[in-house]
């Protein structure tokens, strides 16, 4: 199995997907990058880490494909390829269910909806959740320490940005519709106990 071919067309597939919904909304006159857009403080500084931490790792990944690094043992390769390619499934129906209200980052501008439909019914962070098993795939497949660092913090970032930036935003927006959710869906992944339809 040639992991190099299959790990450069995750991320070719996992990329076309956001940037083709940017330049589809851009069309729309939709802004979808909000990193950093219109904040202070905690907010602003964790939106532009984690624009940092995003864009230096598939700078990593790439290299590391490129040199075929890997000191695991096959089958984790195996395993990251289908932790990877579950990571691509799950990001496209999470932009797909969005539809317009997707962004990188939260606008107070943007009128947008809740969406709790589609996959959002089993997670309320589908797409946070394509970008973690992504990262996580691509370093089974290719693993080295610098990839392992970049990786990890960049999964970090994504967590702080759902629980200090997401989470509040969506609370102040949407008030007692998202606290409704919240309680029946969990943030990654699963119904909570008790929660009906």
């Amino acid at each position: 199995m040639n992991f190099q071919i299959i790990a450069i067309v995750i991320l070719l597939v996992f990329y076309a997907c956001y940037f083709g919904k940017m330049i589809s909304q851009k069309k729309k006159g939709i802004r979808t990058d909000q990193m950093g857009k219109g904040k202070t403080g905690r907010a602003k500084f964790i939106e532009i880490t984690l624009k940092i931490a995003t864009l230096c790792v598939p700078i990593v990944e790439v290299i590391s494909i490129a040199l075929n690094t890997s000191s695991l043992f096959a089958w984790f390769r195996y395993a990251g390829t289908i932790f990877a390619l579950l990571g691509d499934l799950i990001f496209i129906c999470s932009v797909l269910t969005m539809r317009e209200s997707w962004r990188a980052g939260v606008s107070k501008t943007d009128k947008t909806e809740l969406v709790t439909s589609g996959i959002y019914q089993i997670s309320r962070n589908p797409a946070f959740l394509g970008f973690d098993l992504v990262y996580l795939g691509i370093l089974l497949m290719f693993f080295n320490w610098i990839l392992l660092v970049v990786s990890v913090f960049a999964a970090f970032m994504l967590h702080l940005q759902i629980v200090y930036v997401e989470e509040d935003f969506l609370m102040t927006v949407f008030g007692k519709d998202y606290l409704n959710y919240s309680k029946k869906v969990k943030r990654y992944i699963g119904r909570k106990k008790g929660a009906n339809s």
